[in-house]
């Protein structure tokens, strides 16, 4: 799977693993407001998809990406910005 496939506009809702309010928004609200996170918060954030991606080796898509994807989107809606 690469997170660059998929769209800045596409909905999504960031959870946190210890139960803080979900944000709702968009795959680029969601990567922004994980840049701001503190680690503690950002190892626990995950993100839920309204469209399943392909992951390499599963024979499913999956709704949900963990914290290492999550960072990927935030370094290119970092790069994109500059």
């Amino acid at each position: 799977m690469s997170t660059a496939d998929i769209p800045w506009d596409q909905p999504a809702t960031m959870i946190d693993l210890e139960g803080r309010t979900p944000i709702i928004g968009t795959i680029r609200e969601c990567a922004l407001h994980f840049s701001l996170y503190k680690p503690h918060a950002k190892e626990n954030a995950r993100v839920l998809l309204t469209v399943p991606v392909h992951r390499v080796g599963r024979k499913t898509r999956t709704w949900l990406l963990d914290p290492p994807e999550i960072a990927e989107l935030a370094e290119r809606l970092a790069r994109e910005t500059n």
